[in-house]
């Protein structure tokens, strides 16, 4: 293990991203962090202003961050083998996609949640942007689709995007489907 390694685990334990630094001190985890950031600075909101959507909301963002990205973590390929990973992978966007369309069909206008950004919006970019780096088909799911589209237009999305990072590497985010193919892989 690398010292720089070590002294990330100071912060995080986990040794994941991403952690925000407030004050020197660390907060790690996504939900963590994103609940602190609408905390600070309630404008604008990243969360609906009724209630039910509030609710909504978070289960969408619980659905993505514990149902469907864990299975992705591609450290999970050497437990797992690269054909059997990619195979829960899909399953899982496959199962949480199907459970977005149900609910965005009660709740998405331009967005995940009406035409206003929110926590789901977040969410949902990097989780699509993994099944279409991971080669599976999302046509079966139009609003997803639609939402994630949208989403590519607007300027703050735009702006995170991870080649416009500071600090992404010189040769720029890896071509991620080279890691999944392997033996018998088609």
């Amino acid at each position: 293990m690398s010292k720089q390694s070590e002294k990330f685990k100071t912060m995080n334990p986990m040794g994941q991203v991403p952690v925000l630094l407030v004050d020197g001190k660390p907060i790690s985890q996504s939900v963590a962090i994103m609940e602190y950031l609408e905390e600070m600075y309630p404008e604008p909101r990243m969360l609906p202003a009724d209630a039910y959507l509030r609710a909504k909301c978070r289960e969408v963002v619980e659905l993505l961050v514990s149902g469907v990205q864990p299975i992705q973590t591609i450290g999970l390929i050497p437990i797992f083998g690269k054909v059997e990973w990619k195979k829960w992978a899909e399953r899982n966007i496959t199962r949480g996609f199907t459970a977005l369309e149900a609910i965005f069909a009660e709740t998405a206008g331009k967005y995940c949640f009406g035409d206003e950004l929110t926590f789901a919006d977040a969410c949902l970019v990097p989780q699509v942007c993994n099944a279409y780096r991971f080669g599976i088909d999302v046509t079966p799911f139009p609003k997803v689709r639609q939402i994630y589209e949208a989403l590519q237009q607007h300027p703050l999305v735009q702006k995170a995007e991870p080649s416009r990072q500071p600090d992404t590497p010189p040769m720029g985010v890896p071509d991620t489907p080279n890691l999944f193919k392997g033996p018998g892989d088609q």
